[in-house]
């Protein structure tokens, strides 16, 4: 996996310990280490940057409360976890308001992403998957993550979370294979119109 300012493995062991065992000043260090990271990874998942980082601040208040609880493995691994359970429990709260507004129309839920390397046509087609696949897609491809890692956030199987992966990837190709179409049918369209 592919860590943040060059954060190793065995730095990220220490660290771990380090924060398991510290107090504000390991925060700090953990917060710089992984905070764009996990910024990247909460917006992934909620397609809404403004989201993501209030999710990102509570993510590591959560973290931070519970260092103690922290088994030493993968510090990165446990924190994406968390972010991953925060951001899906924060789009269930999104649906539950969206479906409870009982006063008119209710408002664009989702902003588009500030920030991020994700053209629009792309997070678009994003926002048609489960935020479980979104999150899958984005930590093995734009993180780097083994299928190990990933198991740890997800709480699956490796080889249940290859699959799913391969699925996801496949859903997410068709998507944009159905959007080239449509564009290309609309271009030849446009060229008829223009030529007569």
């Amino acid at each position: 996996m592919a860590k943040e300012r060059g954060v190793s493995d065995l730095n990220d062991t220490e660290l771990g310990r380090r924060f398991a065992e510290g107090g504000e000043p390991e925060l700090e260090e953990v917060m710089n280490a992984y905070g764009e990271k996990l910024l990247r990874y909460a917006t992934s998942i909620l397609c809404d940057y403004h989201e993501s980082e209030d999710a990102v601040q509570n993510v590591f208040i959560a973290a931070y409360q519970n260092r103690r609880k922290f088994d030493g493995e993968y510090l990165s691994a446990w924190l994406y976890k968390i972010t991953y359970n925060h951001c899906v429990k924060q789009l269930k709260k999104r649906k539950f308001l969206f479906f409870s507004d009982l006063g008119g129309i209710p408002e664009e839920i989702t902003n588009p992403i500030e920030d991020s390397a994700i053209s629009e046509e792309i997070l678009e087609k994003l926002r048609l998957l489960k935020a479980e696949d979104r999150a899958l897609l984005y930590g093995k491809i734009m993180e780097g993550q083994s299928y190990d890692e990933l198991s740890i956030i997800f709480r699956k199987s490796p080889a249940a979370l290859r699959k799913q992966y391969e699925r996801a990837k496949k859903k997410l190709a068709g998507y944009l294979s159905d959007e080239m179409d449509f564009m290309e049918r609309n271009q030849k369209n446009e060229f008829r119109y223009e030529q007569v």
